[in-house]
């Protein structure tokens, strides 16, 4: 099986599947406009989110047969077509569960205690010992909007911080740590509402104008998912307007964003979509891919 690696990917990763009798070659540096031409040759690739595999790639690949995403959305590959063209289309949904999941959890803690603010002055060599008044997490209720593996990770922890859990997803039934309510209910309660489900027609701006409404004056909004499930403008409105205390986040609807307006927001933290950029997480998603890969080559 002829595989062509197309994003960054683990060294040992690459060579067990080299060991397992796959024929690797690794082009991470190749671009949209190369891959129509080299594509074709492999019947595998391997991809993160740099590189996007969408329907006229797709349709010049008579020769692919898998599709490997080492991460967990899927929304840089039309999967479904590539699915109705008989081509499989793999993830590793655990492997950088828990790197999202801290980093949720820590942008709490930043949104909490004005940690980037602090940070900011002190470096401008002030002392704005009074000027910072934080507040705890424990004894705050944490809404979760989408309880999948990360969903369930940021309970986990939100729970052994003392937080009340509160979580909406229509496709879970029960999770531990949370109580399940309706997406109005979790509107009405949270404290702080954290993200961790795709980007779909579903859930795109699923947070707007009208749900920004509902919620508790003095929110926090936590967004380590997709960009585009919030909505960037009524979030801008929402933060200028009082009703969000602070927002933290690590994706973006454009990326990079074209206008850093809302970043430029004294109570807006963020960073460049790096929840699973951890050395944990780069290696097991590469150990994720690998066995996904050999397991396939075993049965195709």
């Amino acid at each position: 099986m002829k595989i062509l690696i197309c994003d960054k990917t683990e060294k040992e990763a690459v060579e067990r599947m080299r060991a397992a009798g796959l024929e690797v070659d690794v082009r991470d540096d190749i671009t949209p406009e190369e891959l129509p031409g080299v594509l074709p040759a492999y019947t595998g690739c391997v991809v993160r989110s740099r590189t996007k595999i969408r329907q006229p790639l797709i349709d010049v690949c008579p020769n692919l047969k898998v599709i490997v995403r080492g991460g967990v959305g899927l929304d840089n590959i039309d999967a479904d077509y590539a699915k109705s063209k008989g081509i499989a289309v793999l993830n590793t949904p655990q492997a950088s569960s828990a790197s999202v999941a801290e980093l949720a959890i820590g942008f709490m803690f930043a949104l909490a205690r004005s940690i980037c603010q602090t940070t900011a002055s002190m470096k401008a060599e002030k002392w704005e010992k009074k000027a910072f008044v934080g507040s705890e997490l424990g004894g705050k209720t944490l809404g979760i909007l989408g309880l999948g593996n990360i969903g369930r990770e940021v309970a986990r922890r939100a729970n052994a911080l003392g937080m009340s859990v509160v979580g909406y997803d229509p496709y879970i039934k029960d999770a531990a740590h949370v109580t399940l309510v309706t997406l109005d209910e979790l509107l009405v309660q949270s404290d702080y509402i954290t993200l961790h489900l795709p980007r779909t027609s579903e859930s795109a701006n699923m947070l707007s104008t009208e749900q920004f409404a509902k919620m508790k004056d003095g929110v926090r909004i936590i967004n380590c998912a997709r960009g585009g499930v919030v909505d960037e403008e009524a979030l801008y409105a929402a933060l200028t307007g009082g009703k969000v205390a602070g927002a933290a986040l690590d994706v973006f609807a454009e990326e990079p964003p074209s206008d850093y307006k809302l970043l430029k927001l004294d109570n807006v933290i963020g960073s460049p979509h790096i929840g699973a950029a951890t050395t944990e997480a780069q290696s097991r998603v590469g150990d994720e891919v690998a066995e996904k890969l050999i397991e396939f080559a075993k049965t195709h």
